[in-house]
């Protein structure tokens, strides 16, 4: 897709396409999405940039410019190569299309199909109940000051559905879709990784040993190690 440059011109001044032939990837880097997409790239070996910035400077949430990127105010976005993709999965799919000699994705039809499945579940339904639902309220940049008793319940409830159908899935298997890294292993690692920090009577993955030694694999990689580190909430 390819970007009108409209808005950037207005506020970034003097385009220069140059900006746009390396890889960045735009969004404050506590993201549970902006970190998926770049563990993706770290583990494609690409060279990329990340933050809330263009040609240097801040961009402002859901400004003008934002938007200019991404017609919803969100984030990530992918810009490369004179153009832009939005959404976490439409981005790793370019990825693969734009580097396909350095893809993650099988030949197989079948494995192709479970990566897609479960990477589409992560990003919607799983994202709901962990992170919108349950991560952002308790301890996200900007955590509710009272939350209500039942529904905070009800949403550790849900997390720990979440996490039972994970368990599930991953079963003995050394990654969730199987025996290679994929787009759903760095849609998932955030999550369970941002879990491991809330602070509670007994760790989230206290009970689901085979999930918290699946975790303690994916930080132990090269990719885990670049981006897995504290971040400060900062979503200028």
């Amino acid at each position: 897709m390819r970007l009108d440059y409209a808005g950037a011109r207005k506020n970034f001044g003097p385009f220069h396409q140059s900006l746009y032939m390396n890889l960045h990837i735009l969004g404050p880097g506590f993201s549970t999405f902006v970190r998926s997409v770049r563990l993706y790239c770290e583990e494609k070996g690409l060279t990329y940039t990340h933050g809330m910035t263009l040609q240097g400077q801040p961009v402002e949430w859901n400004s003008e410019t934002h938007r200019a990127y991404h017609p919803f105010g969100k984030v990530p976005v992918l810009i490369h190569d004179g153009g832009y993709v939005f959404e976490t999965n439409a981005i790793f799919r370019y990825l693969d299309a734009a580097f396909p000699e350095r893809s993650h994705l099988p030949s197989d039809l079948a494995a192709r199909t479970e990566i897609d499945q479960w990477s589409s579940a992560l990003a919607t339904t799983v994202d709901k109940h962990v992170v919108r639902s349950y991560l952002l309220v308790v301890d996200g940049p900007v955590p509710q000051k009272t939350v209500d008793p039942n529904a905070l319940a009800r949403a550790e409830a849900r997390v720990e559905a979440m996490l039972a159908i994970l368990d599930r899935q991953l079963g003995e298997r050394p990654f969730l879709c199987g025996e290679r890294y994929s787009s759903a292993d760095a849609l998932v690692t955030p999550m369970l990784d941002y879990l491991t920090t809330i602070a509670r009577p007994v760790n989230w993955l206290d009970a689901w040993p085979d999930l918290y030694a699946y975790l303690e694999r994916m930080r132990a990689r090269s990719s885990g190690r670049a981006v897995l580190a504290p971040v400060a909430f900062n979503v200028g």
